[in-house]
């Protein structure tokens, strides 16, 4: 594991009751995998189930983890980025509580500080949710 814990805070702009990743597991020129458990106390769990606004977040702020890796990676500061598109966004089931889930973000395309990524919730190897985001990354 890459990060967890407080490093995990340091990379992203969210901050609790927020932050919905626990842990990045890789990331590399191309992708970022992180993980979550679904705990009682995480703001987007409804009726026993982590709700698809959560796997949407999960999946954002896997992206920002990876541009606060890279930036850290790079000895700059981490930037605040902003979702500014979301396709194709689909949910196949919902992870109950109790469960933990796995991300990932490919980059599809990035120039200058906009990225498109693909991003895709899995448990257990199991699709949960997928999407394309554009997120733009603000300049310091």
């Amino acid at each position: 594991m890459i990060a967890s814990g407080e490093e995990i805070i340091q990379l992203i702009p969210q901050r609790p009751p927020f932050v919905m990743i626990d842990g990045l597991l890789h990331s590399d020129e191309t992708t970022t995998r992180s993980q979550l458990a679904i705990r009682v106390d995480n703001i987007f769990v409804a009726d026993g189930w982590l709700t698809a606004p959560g796997l949407l977040e999960n999946i954002a702020q896997t992206a920002a983890a990876r541009a606060g890796y890279e930036a850290k990676q790079q000895g700059g500061p981490v930037r605040i980025g902003y979702i500014g598109a979301v396709k194709n966004f689909s949910v196949e089931a919902l992870p109950a509580l109790g469960t933990s889930i796995e991300t990932e973000v490919a980059v599809v395309s990035q120039v200058f500080d906009v990225s498109v990524v693909k991003g895709t919730v899995r448990q257990e190897g199991k699709l949960l949710a997928a999407c394309e985001m554009k997120i733009f990354i603000q300049k310091q």
